[in-house]
């Protein structure tokens, strides 16, 4: 199978995108061709990859890379046998001529608005309502796959859930330590970067420090660099996946401090299951799915949930286990059982594999023991034309990262 995997948006590193499914699909022996905004971000493609660079849509500034997206997908969607893409803002760019295509749903996008700093205040609400009608004229039209369960009642149909889950090592690399926090992922206001900031100034005359590893979005960089100057946290910006998750190994916990909005209500922090599997212990704030699996689960809770927007109770919660090494051991123990037993991505992987090759049909169900994703029959777009993608240049650096985050 060819799979055009597809995104204007995200990071070409993107965890979801480039470490789980790509990864997945090579893998499994297929090929991937992968448009992705390379030069903007500084990356230098994988080899076995066919690359494509287009702009990046970021912000208010989106058209140039939608047109960009639109004559890149024309020129190449009809030779691949399916079509993958990751962005909300890609079904202006669709072309006519494609092969089974597949939206990945990564959010819920109406709520999302809502917590878009670049978007106007007045238009965010009025929005909504198209957003939700483009994604009930989506599933009509192509295959979906969400990222959490709960997105589910969004549509009329049923669609595969894959889940945000993450390679789970046998054992934790390293034990907890008891000298640094850390944060894995995507900074925003609405994602606590201001608390996470405060707890840094709390913790400091106590010897934890915080470390946060990722992108910030342009109204918080400000407040991260002057935290990073102050010395209340250190803050190393974008950090590929799997450089990232071996940097987390060995902190005191991990730490999430949502903020009470509707887009994080239905979904599962991909971090605290991140946490989890490398042996942290959790520090939360009541997101309902990550109080479930943090102190909700039968083999027992592995971390703590403090209230929404209240740093000074996160800085309690891990002086508490920086004081008790046999809880967050036990936290540590618990959450890597969990996250071993549930989110195990190679074994979400399979499944994910299965159900692209059930709608590009180039699956051979005799060839794969591993149980599919539900199928929804579809109406199927043209099939593959033939056409062999060139390798395209681009041009870059290894992604870098340090301890600026500059």
């Amino acid at each position: 199978m060819h799979a055009l995997v597809a995104t204007v948006v995200h990071h070409p590193e993107d965890a979801r995108i480039l470490h789980r499914q790509i990864r997945a699909l090579l893998d499994a022996g297929h090929r991937v061709t992968y448009m992705a905004p390379f030069r903007a971000r500084n990356v230098t493609p994988w080899p076995e990859l066919t690359a494509i660079d287009v702009p990046r849509a970021a912000g208010r500034r989106r058209i140039g890379a939608l047109r960009a997206a639109r004559t890149a997908l024309a020129e190449h969607a009809p030779g691949a046998d399916l079509l993958l893409f990751h962005d909300p803002e890609l079904h202006l760019a669709l072309p006519r001529h494609r092969p089974p295509t597949v939206w990945d749903v990564h959010e819920d996008t109406a709520a999302a608005l809502l917590t878009k700093p670049w978007l106007p205040g007045p238009l965010r609400r009025p929005l909504a309502p198209v957003v939700r009608a483009v994604e009930r004229r989506a599933e009509r039209r192509m295959h979906l796959l969400l990222a959490e369960e709960g997105y589910r009642d969004r549509f009329a149909l049923p669609h595969p859930v894959v889940p945000n889950t993450t390679d789970v090592p046998e054992l934790p690399s390293r034990p907890p330590g008891d000298d640094r926090v850390v944060y894995l992922g995507q900074l925003s206001r609405a994602r606590g970067a201001a608390e996470l900031v405060e707890l840094g100034r709390l913790l400091r005359p106590h010897g934890v420090r915080v470390e946060i590893i990722g992108a910030a979005d342009p109204q918080t960089r400000p407040l991260l660099r002057d935290a990073q100057l102050n010395d209340a946290v250190r803050w190393y910006g974008f950090v590929p996946n799997d450089q990232a998750l071996r940097m987390v190994s060995g902190a005191l916990a991990g730490i999430c401090l949502l903020h009470d909005t509707p887009n994080y209500r239905h979904s599962m922090p991909t971090k605290v299951v991140e946490y989890m599997a490398h042996g942290l212990p959790v520090v939360t704030s009541p997101n309902p799915a990550a109080t479930a699996l943090v102190t909700g689960q039968p083999q027992g809770p592995c971390g703590m949930v403090v209230p929404f927007g209240d740093p000074a109770a996160a800085a309690a919660a891990v002086l508490r286990l920086r004081d008790d090494a046999r809880m967050r051991e036990d936290y540590a123990r618990t959450g890597h059982q969990i996250a071993r037993d549930r989110y195990h991505w190679p074994v979400q992987a399979r499944a994910f594999v299965r159900q692209l090759e059930e709608w590009a049909g180039a699956a051979d169900a005799s060839a794969h023991p591993a149980a599919a994703l539900p199928l929804q029959e579809r109406r199927r777009g043209p099939r593959d034309m033939g056409g062999r993608l060139p390798v395209l240049p681009t041009a870059g650096q290894d992604a870098v990262w340090s301890p600026t985050g500059l």
